[in-house]
């Protein structure tokens, strides 16, 4: 997921990006992690951090920290044992730290910190990610911050590519020695398409997007490391479809596996039966609210035919150029409705998203808190070309529906949400966004938007709330049933199709991101957590009149577990999930 600020023109500010020379400082030591470290718990923080970012090179270079450029996490087994053994070093001493010795914002980031740690030894460990599912490194693999992101002059940003190259054969050999067969044949094709993707993109999009590059020695190694690059992970792509043989049906991690993902990752701890039911409730009211809505915009239509008339209205010069008319139209709204601060002067730009990263028809990548000045940029998928002509149309969103898209990634969603994360008191905050937060956030922005008064109450407008609203229900019930119900990826389809009124091609997406994130039924997890947060807080303060203040508080804490921000605004003594 997901961060914004300005290019470091002075040289006494560099060090925060690359040096004047243009070299990327090779000592980690020399930059300040930006906790402070006056106190003991400062000092523990500052700690974790100095030895997190070497653990992971990728992580630290999306937040800003340049001089781990190139580099990539060691994902040898003695390197996966390494980064277990750090994470549950630090969740024992952080565990064991006496409180009366913390004040109340210090306590406040110690059980933050704890919930991080627990939610990484989860993937790491409990569900063991490493050798079982491809998306764990995908993502990781994600050469953007090289290639789009400006922190630094083409020349230089071309070098930290070229040494990011050199070090994908060596990445994809210990990929293909964690994955453990018989692989799920779901993970295999996902596997596939993104590394095989990836070796496309080396040979294709990442030389074009270093063009500039006058040096012809930087030139000549560009071409030698991307075709490396693109041979290892064609290889993996290879490997993998040849795995596809033996493998078998296993995407499942089980009922108690999935609570405790819950539990370790965004302190939810209900029943699976209970929290099928909270999903299916608002299922209903979100098909009930469509159906009251669908009467207006297509009178006597059938739900589908509903659907189908809002699927007309689709873009003439595409969906991005749309995006692009929508987000000033958008921030205007907040503003006008002071529905939300807006801190500083940051936009997003529009792109379309890269070969190699289109398993989403939408997300956002934004800057790091260790980044100044830098565009943050919401992509948006194209359909995929071996689809049906049918089917690519179809996936093409109508203008009202991607309306929400863009609430949901920009306006007030993800790209507001790190506008305030970066800014956040504590800079372990501004590090550390969790999911159910993040995207939690961002869907109950749609909601919101619309019960403000976003589209003075067109019925096509609210048509277009509720068909992302009903997508999201759609991936929380696929999760809890592919997961822990014997759900098949066809019976997901059809749910998207037949109860949140999806296309097929978008409901086939859908359905098989659900066998790999099992966690996307966070989106509807969050939202709803944080509607019942804004009901409870704004009770007492004026109702409607209190948003903006809820807003501006609940964005303040970063991006913890959403039940630790509601003990905090509730002033609560033990975080709970509550619905």
């Amino acid at each position: 997921m997901l961060f914004a600020k300005r290019i470091l023109a002075a040289c006494s500010l560099a060090a925060l990006t690359v040096s004047c020379s243009g070299e990327i400082p090779s000592d980690p030591s020399a930059q300040s992690t930006g906790i402070d470290t006056a106190s003991d718990w400062g000092k523990f923080l500052d700690g974790f951090l100095t030895g997190y970012f070497p653990r992971n090179p990728d992580f630290a270079v999306y937040q800003g920290r340049h001089e781990f450029d190139g580099k990539l996490p060691d994902w040898s087994e003695e390197g996966l044992a390494d980064q277990i053994a750090f994470l549950e070093k630090t969740l024992v001493d952080a565990q064991a730290m006496d409180a009366g010795k913390l004040d109340d914002a210090q306590k406040f980031e110690r059980g933050y910190l704890i919930a991080v740690v627990k939610g990484k030894l989860f993937w790491l460990k409990s569900a063991d990610w490493p050798h079982r599912n491809p998306a764990f490194y995908t993502g990781t693999l994600d050469p953007s911050v090289y290639v789009t992101r400006p922190y630094a002059d083409v020349t230089t940003r071309a070098r930290a590519f070229i040494a990011y190259a050199r070090a994908v054969p060596k990445a994809a050999e210990q990929i293909r020695a964690n994955l453990r067969s018989p692989l799920d044949p779901y993970a295999i094709d996902y596997g596939v398409n993104a590394f095989g993707g990836y070796a496309t993109f080396f040979t294709g999009d990442a030389r074009a997007a270093f063009a500039q590059v006058e040096d012809a020695a930087v030139k000549q190694e560009l071409e030698a490391a991307t075709a490396e690059a693109s041979k290892a992970m064609q290889g993996l792509a290879d490997w993998l479809k040849a795995e596809k043989a033996t493998s078998k049906v296993g995407y499942a991690i089980g009922p108690q596996l999935f609570s405790q993902m819950l539990a370790d990752t965004e302190m939810v701890d209900l029943p699976l039966a209970e929290l099928k039911a909270i999903g299916e409730a608002d299922l209903k009211r979100n098909q009930q609210a469509l159906a009251t809505a669908c009467a207006q915009f297509a009178p006597g239509a059938t739900m589908p035919d509903c659907m189908a008339k809002l699927a007309k209205d689709k873009p003439e010069d595409g969906p991005v150029a749309e995006a692009r008319r929508q987000l000033p139209e958008l921030r205007a709204f907040l503003v006008d409705k002071d529905l939300v601060s807006i801190p500083g002067t940051e936009e997003a730009k529009v792109e379309e998203s890269p070969p190699y990263n289109r398993q989403n028809s939408a997300y956002i990548d934004i800057p790091g808190p260790y980044e100044k000045g830098l565009p943050s940029v919401y992509y948006i998928s194209p359909p995929d070309p071996s689809w049906a002509p049918q089917v690519q149309a179809e996936y093409i969103p109508p203008k009202k529906d991607l309306l929400f898209t863009s609430v949901h990634e920009v306006w007030p969603g993800h790209f507001l949400n790190f506008l305030h994360a970066n800014r956040a008191k504590s800079f372990f905050g501004r590090l550390f966004v969790g999911y159910a937060y993040a995207e939690g956030w961002a869907h109950y922005t749609e909601e919101m938007m619309w019960e403000a008064g976003l589209g003075q109450g067109d019925p096509e407008v609210h048509v277009g709330q509720l068909a992302n609203a009903l997508l999201r229900n759609c991936r929380y019930l696929s999760a809890i049933g592919l997961h822990t119900g014997g759900m098949t990826v066809d019976q997901s389809i059809a749910l998207f199709r037949d109860q949140c009124y999806v296309d097929e091609g978008n409901a086939r997406q859908q359905a098989l991101r659900g066998t790999y994130d099992p966690g996307y039924l966070n989106y509807t997890l969050g939202k709803l957590m944080i509607r019942k947060l804004r009901a409870d807080w704004t009770a007492g303060k004026g109702g409607r009149e209190a948003w903006k203040a809820f807003h501006d508080a609940f964005l303040s804490y970063g991006g913890p577990p959403v039940p630790m921000v509601r003990a905090a605004m509730m002033e609560e003594k033990t975080p709970k999930a509550i619905f």
